[in-house]
């Protein structure tokens, strides 16, 4: 019995590593990329996609998980996509209908959340073979793992850009803000760095990841 709590426990504990740093989907597995450089200049829109994003994979993987053997395998993606496609567009009415000014600075980025690599590569890899209970640790692990990396991302570009944090000024007005860093290749040049980091943190150089 206590073999059997003890391999439960690590393999929760595996799970929630994978998400959160050994295989982290945008700085290891480089997933997402599109919107780690688009909406990352300003730390409140990094927060937003992130929960957003975060909110999606948690939701989808439940339900994938469990009607996962009741799908047939000719229709498994396109019932992914419904599934997914349904909660984005939650996401959206939430945040037309309670954050519009957050909704404006993300614009077509919500609705892409069903096109993020990491949503149908969660449902795909791990929702559709396992359950609920392991699902859930996997989307939060996932969620959380790709949301402080955009965050990160955000402190350093509105640090650099604009001299603020959530708006707040940190920097004095004399300090040479950097209008590179509002712009997507500033953000590409600080998640390269990133990437470099935590791969070498995490020890993981595998060559073969793919955006």
């Amino acid at each position: 019995m206590k073999k059997l709590i003890r391999m439960r426990y690590t393999k929760w504990f595996n799970i929630s590593r994978d998400g959160l740093s050994r295989n982290n989907p945008i700085v290891i597995s480089v997933l997402g990329i599109c919107s780690a450089l688009a909406i990352t200049n300003r730390v409140d829109n990094a927060l937003a996609m992130g929960a957003a994003v975060t909110f999606v994979i948690i939701g989808s993987s439940l339900i994938i998980s469990m009607i996962r053997n009741f799908i047939p395998t000719r229709v498994r993606m396109i019932t992914y996509m419904v599934v997914i496609a349904g909660l984005v567009i939650i996401v959206q009415f939430m945040l037309q209908a309670f954050f519009p000014d957050l909704y404006s600075a993300l614009g077509a980025y919500v609705g892409l959340i069903i096109t993020n690599c990491i949503v149908m590569g969660r449902s795909e890899a791990f929702a559709a073979k396992n359950p609920v209970k392991f699902t859930f640790f996997d989307g939060l692990a996932n969620g959380i793992g790709y949301t402080y990396v955009l965050v990160l991302i955000a402190i350093v570009r509105e640090i650099l850009a604009f001299g603020t944090v959530l708006n707040y000024q940190i920097l004095p007005d004399t300090f040479p803000t950097w209008q590179v860093m509002a712009i997507a290749p500033g953000g590409f040049f600080v998640l390269g760095l990133l990437i470099w980091v935590m791969r070498d943190l995490t020890k993981n150089y595998d060559e073969e990841a793919t955006a």
